[in-house]
């Protein structure tokens, strides 16, 4: 009746589908590096975004000049041990035109550490005029080793890092652009805690990173119901 179908319509079958990862190797992503012949700019062909991380975010390293060069969509991680000085500085050197979605400022700070350290970074960042878009790694500042021996993170750490992000936009002023996650669609045992309680001793029945813990099928799910009801009742 409308006149739409999906063959018409592309969009109705057809997924944007975007990539991103650390641009932890320089050899690699130098490699997959080229000119656009339309606009002379160079651009990293790995993935649509890239990102530095907490350990190689330094202001005279190789990541940050290889970064500089590029005209991808950039993010860096912040830590807690980010003092508000050193963040204009890598906001500068990386976005030095100010440029709205050029430059991804993501926190990973931890629940015991955020609420001390985020406040400052984002009245600083917005007194200073700086175009950033803010998003939160809750995972990799809460990551500890079980008694069990395997390198874990506990759900609700992951959970208080979240709601302590959002609350501490409002109370500046700033706006929450996003969340990342490291997550997986299979049944593992990787982080505990959520709903069914993963312990300690149960992170052998079904550990199957090579890296980094993630969160499972039932914990991602879990985790989007009660994040969204932090947003619906704050």
């Amino acid at each position: 009746v409308m006149g739409i179908n999906s063959t018409n319509t592309p969009t109705l079958h057809e997924t944007s589908l975007f990539t991103s990862h650390e641009a932890l190797l320089l050899n690699y992503e130098q490699a997959l590096t080229r000119v656009d012949t339309l606009t002379g700019n160079w651009y990293n062909c790995s993935a649509h975004m890239l990102w530095i991380g907490e350990r190689t975010r330094q202001l005279d390293h190789a990541h940050l000049e290889f970064f500089r060069g590029i005209h991808n969509p950039i993010g860096v991680k912040v830590g807690p041990s980010m003092q508000e000085d050193e963040l204009i500085q890598l906001i500068d050197a990386l976005n030095p035109n100010n440029e709205a979605g050029r430059l991804t400022l993501i926190t990973r700070m931890g629940a015991d550490n955020l609420e001390a350290n985020l406040p400052k970074l984002l009245r600083r960042v917005k007194q200073e005029g700086r175009k950033v878009v803010w998003s939160s790694d809750p995972m990799h500042g809460n990551t500890f080793k079980a008694s069990s021996g395997y390198k874990t993170r506990n759900f609700d750490a992951i959970l208080k890092e979240i709601q302590q992000f959002f609350a501490a936009h409002k109370a500046e002023g700033t706006h929450a652009g996003g969340i990342h996650l490291e997550m997986t669609g299979q049944h593992v045992t990787e982080c505990t805690g959520g709903a069914y309680q993963i312990g300690d001793d149960d992170l052998a029945e079904a550990y199957k990173t090579q890296c980094d813990p993630r969160l499972n099928a039932d914990q991602v799910l879990e985790m989007a119901f009660l994040v969204a009801d932090h947003l619906r009742t704050n």
